[in-house]
């Protein structure tokens, strides 16, 4: 809108100077506040909540929990019919399993925090001399055993910080550096295991056999 237009608008709704209209930029807020009637109206009802009734008047109003007013039509809780409650009388009843496979979550006692003084009885970890002596399947199984551990440890932890004890958490954590020295000295047997692996085949590769030297060694013998 040019200044001509926002001049004729002045002119019309009032006679301002021109040094006191706005920019022209300005100029379609001027013409709506201008053409605009000063009595605001809106579209929905703002008739307030009879009293003592505790409803809303206004039927097209939506849903709404200050005016207390549901949904218009029934909704579906759901696809599927909901469960009916069972009594536990009517259960099958279940024979405790002493083996189960979840007790390894849990200490010998079969309670949920062991004794601090039982979590503190543990020996050393294995070191990387011995666990080189042990065969695959003996490091397989040795480092289940510890992830086992790690699992009961971890399950007491969180048990711990539930009820809040305030004991036990320095035992604990020491028996778990322990089984963590262990796995580390494991994944290092592995890892120069798997290095000698590696080297035994590049010279394999290469042309080399360790037969020919046992050979050649008889006979200067």
């Amino acid at each position: 809108m040019h200044r001509q237009s926002v001049a004729r608008l002045a002119r019309q709704y009032g006679a301002l100077p021109l040094v006191d209209l706005p920019p022209p930029y300005l100029a379609p807020s001027l013409h709506f506040s201008l053409t605009r009637s000063p009595v605001q109206s809106s579209n929905f009802s703002s008739t307030a909540v009879a009293a003592g009734h505790g409803r809303d008047l206004n039927k097209t109003r939506g849903v709404s929990a200050i005016h207390r007013t549901g949904p218009k039509f029934r909704l579906g809780v759901s696809k599927y019919p909901l469960p009916k409650p069972v009594s536990p009388d009517t259960l099958e009843k279940r024979n405790p399993t002493p083996d189960h496979g979840l007790w390894g979550f849990f200490p010998k006692s079969r309670h949920a925090l062991d004794d601090p003084a039982a979590e503190d009885e543990h020996g050393r970890p294995w070191s990387i001399q011995e666990l080189r002596e042990k065969s695959w399947e003996d490091l397989h199984a040795l480092w289940w055993v510890c992830a086992k551990e790690r699992n009961r440890l971890a399950t007491s932890n969180l048990e711990r910080q539930r009820l809040k004890a305030g004991y036990g958490e320095w035992e604990v954590n020491e028996r778990d550096r322990v089984v963590r020295v262990t796995q580390k000295s494991i994944k290092h047997v592995l890892r120069e295991r798997w290095y000698a692996w590696e080297d035994a085949q590049k010279l394999y590769n290469s042309g080399y056999r360790p037969q020919e030297d046992d050979a050649e060694g008889s006979r200067t013998a």
